[in-house]
């Protein structure tokens, strides 16, 4: 048994079954989020609010989740593919993508994480922004 990687594979589950506060559970008060090709935050209220922010614009299921880990338990990696659809336009998304009307996107994309004490302390997200943006139509 590896909880290290049983609890990289909860956070996708609990996401995919969009149950917000199993998610959180996951997380350390203070976790740090790296968001893909944007800043930082830090603390589960900013994580809260980002999640409220993709589920208003997005819809996603993470498949063909790949997880790896570090003998000591205090590091993991995921590949995985996302499978989403763009249901509400973006204010974030680069000039010239055009409004969310139910396009569909498959993404490959990847995530780091650091583990204490049995849950996420830091995650950081990957994956191709260019990609995204052709498929959604820009």
């Amino acid at each position: 048994m590896n909880a290290a990687a049983d609890l990289v594979r909860a956070y996708y589950a609990s996401f995919n079954a969009g149950d917000l506060e199993a998610f959180l559970a996951l997380l350390t008060d203070d976790v740090v989020h790296g968001i893909s090709q944007g800043g930082q935050e830090v603390g589960k209220p900013a994580f809260r609010a980002f999640m409220a922010h993709m589920s208003r614009c997005y819809r996603e299921r993470i498949e063909d989740v790949v997880v790896m880990t570090e003998p000591g338990g205090t590091r993991a990696a995921a590949e995985f593919v996302v499978h989403g659809t763009y249901i509400a336009t973006d204010p974030g998304v680069p000039a010239g993508t055009p409004p969310a009307s139910g396009q569909t996107y498959v993404l490959p994309a990847g995530a780091f994480f650091t583990l204490r004490d049995g849950k996420i302390s830091r995650i950081s997200n990957h994956y191709s922004l260019p990609d995204w943006v052709r498929q959604v139509g820009a």
